[in-house]
């Protein structure tokens, strides 16, 4: 399997690709699926089954379902869509790291379609061993078992400066300062959320710096003056040093200062509704939000967005002819 860090994989001509390979985290869909799916999620990594518990209580405010699945088939949909218009003739194929349909299982299937070379796009906009890179090393892996029958992938760079996300993301943001009051908007704050890394992880990864350089294009886009960053969503031990500031100690940090009165989310590290956006910001944010007085208001993912689903189509049409205009 080909793939680059740096920059696009070797491009092809269009008659070697077979398909293209939607790479996702997954997602339960049910309260039965839900501890099966975060033991998944957590295996080998000795987290405590209390811990799990815990967690799998957040799912019961939704009823076991993450809005991730939903939101995934739709963007296929949408992508399919696309080729079809500009006259991409490849099958769209969906595999997961961590719940059905998982990368073994799709490959194997793409393997019985007959499909040779495929081309796969990971839905995370950011680089970092623990998104990107975890998603190459486990397509490897699903491809070694699934043996020699196994299709090559070519898996797409990040895309987090295409102009494609950029505009999308803009118009999110954007409609999300429609929904402050004209008098009060221009003093709203905005705050781009990205997952938050162990500290020596990102120190090894342009992680951090691919997060600053997205909020910054996609300030320019909106014209915002003024901008905060901050992590969510952190996981692991107490002791062990992750990114920060917290969004939630952000938040609190400028409603202490008397400087937040209304405060636009931007989750800019998702491309889709999950429980990341879910909970972690629809629920727990929310509710510090209403305990220091403050609107909050959340932008959502780029999701479904025209420019975004254009932005997929000119990534595959570039792999496919590079010298195309």
């Amino acid at each position: 399997m080909s793939t680059s860090n740096s920059g696009s994989p070797d491009p092809r001509p269009q008659d070697s690709y077979d398909a293209f390979l939607l790479l996702t985290f997954g997602a339960p869909e049910g309260p039965d699926e839900v501890l099966p799916f975060l033991e998944n999620v957590t295996r080998g990594k000795n987290i405590p089954n209390r811990r799990l518990l815990k967690v799998a209580e957040h799912y019961d405010l939704f009823d076991g379902v993450s809005p991730a699945n939903e939101q995934v088939r739709a963007l296929l949909r949408a992508v399919l869509g696309r080729f079809n218009s500009m006259g991409i003739e490849l099958p769209v194929y969906w595999g997961n790291r961590h719940w059905h349909p998982m990368m073994e299982d799709t490959l194997r299937q793409m393997a019985e379609d007959g499909v040779r070379r495929a081309m796969a796009w990971v839905a995370s906009p950011l680089e970092s061993p623990a998104s990107y890179g975890q998603y190459v090393e486990e397509l490897q892996q699903a491809r070694e078992a699934v043996g020699s029958d196994a299709p090559e992938v070519d898996v797409l760079p990040v895309f987090f400066d295409q102009p494609g996300f950029i505009e999308a993301s803009a118009a999110r943001v954007q409609a999300a300062l429609e929904q402050v009051p004209d008098d009060r908007r221009s003093a709203a704050t905005v705050i781009y959320t990205a997952h938050s890394l162990p500290i020596p992880m990102a120190e090894r990864c342009p992680y951090r710096r691919q997060f600053e350089e997205v909020c910054r294009l996609v300030s320019e886009k909106v014209r915002l003056d003024r901008f905060e960053t901050a992590y969510q969503s952190r996981s692991g031990p107490p002791t062990q040093p992750w990114l920060d500031p917290d969004v939630q100690q952000l938040a609190r940090q400028l409603a202490d200062g008397g400087e937040l009165k209304d405060l636009i989310v931007v989750p800019i590290s998702f491309v889709y509704e999950n429980m990341e956006t879910a909970y972690d910001l629809d629920t727990e944010l929310r509710e510090l939000c209403r305990e220091l007085g403050v609107n909050m208001v959340r932008a959502a993912t780029v999701g479904c967005h025209p420019s975004f689903v254009e932005m997929v189509g000119q990534m595959a049409k570039q792999q496919l002819a590079p010298n195309s205009n």
